[in-house]
């Protein structure tokens, strides 16, 4: 068991240096695109999308749905990043390139991959024609993390998944 988690820890570290080793013009690209997973975003689409709701009555189930899974799943996601106590690769890796802000807390699970993407899913899942903008973009925030050297590639999954279980539960209970 122990070699296997080591195998993982080094591919999950080689990945992330062949993604954070970009070029600057890359960094700064995605020092833009990172904030669309950020609290300011996220909580302001769910509000705005709260507000159409209110016109395109069809809408607002699944921006409750998004509401709520955002709100439980960022509740679980600081419940995991205290007990985890994962530290973030700017701190551990030599030579890895941190872009923006340096984070105090910990990095598993990225809480911003865990927000866009418990806010996209609903959507995904009641109008899979969005999936065509939605998950890439999704998948764009969370590449983001790894390139700007604030997450390994592991926590960007991990809060991925974390959105999703979060939102497939609350869409069966």
């Amino acid at each position: 068991m122990d070699n296997m988690l080591t195998r993982f820890r080094h591919a999950d570290d080689k990945l992330f240096y062949r993604i954070n080793g970009s070029k600057e013009l890359y960094r700064s690209f995605f020092g833009y695109v990172t904030h669309l997973g950020g609290a300011r975003f996220t909580v302001g689409a769910i509000f705005t999308l709260f507000i159409l709701g209110q016109y395109y009555i069809w809408l607002m189930n699944t921006v409750i749905m998004a509401s709520v899974s955002l709100i439980i799943s960022h509740i679980l996601m600081i419940w995991l990043k205290k007990g985890v106590k994962r530290i973030r690769p700017y701190l551990t890796l030599p030579g890895a390139i941190i872009h923006g802000y340096h984070f105090k807390d910990h990095s598993f699970p990225s809480g911003h991959a865990t927000a866009i993407f418990s806010i996209t899913i609903p959507f995904m899942i009641h109008y899979p024609i969005t999936m065509l903008v939605l998950f890439p973009l999704s998948w764009l925030v969370g590449y983001s993390r790894v390139v700007l050297g604030v997450h390994y590639p592991s926590d960007v999954l991990a809060g991925a998944f974390l959105a999703f279980v979060t939102t497939m539960a609350i869409l069966f209970i």
